[in-house]
């Protein structure tokens, strides 16, 4: 699946053209995914593109991927996200049988978090693994238990559609920087373009094994109202996210999510909250 981006140029003749260029969707599911968000995003995104896009927690990268940045540095705290994403950059190709099963599915789950136990969650199979349960899993969901062991359970799901070639994406993301950490680590400049989705403020908030809470609400939104340049921040509207975007001077627009998706696959549509500064 790719992307289809509309370009306006204008040719030698002083004729406009416009040209649809393409890129790959992003590689992993990814419950609560902004997809649908792409489109606004790349409206404010428009006339800064000459920035570097800086993704603090960039999840599943739809936001990443939609706006097709000239430069980016892409963080989240997920350190499997990051090292799959990283094995994509040196062209991975997945050799680990796939099969939509659940004895299949928790025999892979048991290797991937022994290899977590062993230290070895950065190398090739750990990466296979982790594509194969993001694919194979509960909901699109990537839950960690406090010993960073991945607890997600079987999908059921009737059809699953596996890739094992990925060379598109070692296309992709030949430029792009990937770190992993809190997003507190990540070295903004004064001229980078911000966009920030951090997760749902909700009881269930265990994508990494440290989680995120209230505090790492407050603390994302007071760091990215000081940076001087354009920031985005997108998060579901609950009264206290409102007043704490609203007491930092955020302008705030109110959006329709097309669906929520929690730990108990609830898919009620929610109403999110786009936060703007500088833009």
């Amino acid at each position: 699946m790719f992307y289809r981006h509309p370009t306006v140029i204008l040719n030698g003749r002083g004729e406009f053209l416009v040209v649809v260029s393409t890129a790959p969707t992003p590689p992993l599911k990814w419950a609560g995914g902004k997809r649908w968000l792409v489109p606004i995003v790349k409206n404010l995104y428009g006339k800064h593109r000459d920035r570097r896009l800086v993704e603090p927690l960039c999840g599943g990268l739809a936001i990443a991927m939609g706006l097709s940045p000239t430069r980016i540095l892409a963080n989240d705290a997920n350190e499997h996200a990051m090292h799959f994403y990283r094995w994509l950059q040196r062209g991975l190709r997945v050799a680990l049988p796939m099969e939509n099963s659940e004895a299949a599915y928790y025999t892979n789950r048991d290797r991937f978090n022994e290899l977590v136990r062993s230290g070895k969650a950065r190398n090739r199979e750990a990466s296979e693994l982790f594509y194969y349960l993001n694919r194979t899993g509960y909901n699109g969901l990537c839950r960690f238990n406090r010993r960073g062991e991945f607890n997600v359970p079987f999908g059921r799901y009737s059809k699953i559609n596996y890739r094992e070639e990925f060379s598109e994406y070692r296309t992709t993301f030949a430029n792009w920087e990937f770190t992993t950490g809190d997003f507190e680590s990540v070295l903004l400049t004064p001229d980078d373009f911000v966009y920030a989705d951090p997760p749902y403020d909700v009881p269930f908030t265990q994508y990494s094994p440290g989680g995120f809470d209230w505090s790492d609400q407050v603390r994302l939104a007071s760091l990215l109202a000081r940076h001087p340049g354009p920031v985005v921040l997108s998060n579901q509207a609950t009264p206290r996210i409102v007043s704490l975007y609203e007491s930092l001077g955020y302008d705030l627009t109110y959006l329709d999510a097309p669906r929520r998706i929690s730990c108990t696959g609830d898919r009620t549509p929610a109403k999110e909250v786009l936060a703007t500064r500088n833009v």
